[in-house]
């Protein structure tokens, strides 16, 4: 009998322990949408936040100043 106590708390306290890391991984992987910055903005989107699009740069034009200085306009 003491031999199935033990075998049941060990399980039980592996099962416990393995729904806490479960969780602690899945907290560590969310992402909130705030955290995440666009790779490009619309001409609107630049001019609006007080920027201006240069077309100077090689590949694609560039926000320069505002809240959207340095991204890609697309």
């Amino acid at each position: 009998m003491r031999i199935r106590r033990i075998i049941a708390a060990v399980f039980a306290t592996a099962a416990l322990a393995g729904l806490g890391l479960t969780g602690a991984a899945t907290a560590a992987t969310a992402v909130t949408p705030a955290s995440v910055t666009p790779a490009s903005v619309t001409p609107g989107e630049c001019t609006d936040n007080g920027g201006t699009i240069d077309r100077s740069t090689p590949v694609l034009p560039t926000c320069r100043g505002g809240t959207k200085d340095g991204q890609s306009v697309d």
